[in-house]
């Protein structure tokens, strides 16, 4: 396994001049088999570093256990089809995973693959509740920070980021992955591996925002999730529901506040804005 998760290939670069050879950074990508218990609940494509991460924020995101101490071991074994990250539940945990019986198998981390009804993919979020606020400067601030942290990224140009911040500290953890479920899960992991308390800050997202994003935000109990792409109908439905504050678009000189602004504190001059006077958006 590269821990780094990059491999450099030889290439023949041409920039409008003369082709000249080059060697370029390139993420990996995985096969990832998550197994419970000794069965196989599902199959990732995913860059193969933080695995232990993954596996316990994938673990805790989609449900399958509600905290880091119903896992009693886990294993990542490489093989020659990929790499299988073993995971062996308490044993009242493995039985109701029996009993709920569920394949996924998906390209670049599909979030919603392998699911056995259209109910499933309207279950309700996670109730999010939150005093925590924001300041509106300071999340831009930490938004424009993140890029420095991306290590994976600044040599490959083609992965994912999640990262966590709080107003009181640094930006930290922050994971990568070519799949931006992935990296979340990764995200969740770090922060129940860390014993870090999410109730008082935000997820920082390089990627747009599909529902499972928000789900899985929910899951994690992080009342703000910001984002640098847009969202899509059904993630700001959701994140409404929840008690998740969304935030989108996220540019250099601004961003797009889609749900529950009322932990967001603007700069004087601001404060008798729309949003501050309504603290809360109209879904359509």
């Amino acid at each position: 396994m590269r821990p780094l998760g990059f491999t450099e290939f030889a290439n023949l670069q041409w920039r409008g001049a003369v082709p000249t050879r080059s060697l370029r950074p390139v993420a990996e990508e995985s096969a990832i088999a998550l197994t419970y218990n000794g069965s196989t609940y599902a199959v990732m494509m995913a860059t193969p570093a933080d695995l232990g991460d993954f596996a316990v924020g994938f673990s805790v995101t989609e449900g399958i256990i509600d905290g880091i101490d119903e896992i009693e071991t886990i294993d990542i074994i490489e093989t020659g089809l990929g790499i299988e990250v073993q995971m062996w539940l308490v044993e009242t945990r493995a039985e109701r995973l029996v009993a709920r019986r569920r394949a996924t198998v998906g390209p670049v981390g599909c979030g919603l693959c392998g699911i056995e009804s259209l109910e499933q993919t309207q279950r309700a979020p996670r109730p999010v509740r939150s005093g925590a606020k924001f300041g509106a400067r300071e999340l831009l601030d930490a938004m424009c920070a993140l890029g420095p942290q991306q290590q994976l990224n600044r040599r490959t140009r083609s992965v994912h980021a999640a990262a966590f911040w709080r107003p009181t500290s640094s930006i930290g953890p922050v994971r990568e992955d070519v799949g931006r479920h992935n990296a979340l899960d990764k995200l969740a992991g770090a922060i129940l591996a860390g014993n870090v308390s999410a109730c008082d800050g935000a997820v920082l997202l390089t990627s747009r925002v599909s529902v499972e994003m928000v789900q899985k935000t929910a899951m994690m109990g992080v009342p703000l999730l910001m984002a640098m792409s847009a969202p899509t109908s059904l993630a700001i439905r959701t994140a409404d529901a929840a008690g998740i504050t969304l935030i989108a678009v996220a540019r250099h000189d601004g961003y797009e506040v889609f749900t529950q602004p009322h932990r967001i504190t603007f700069p004087v001059g601001a404060a008798h804005c729309a949003l501050q006077d309504d603290c809360g958006l109209p879904v359509a």
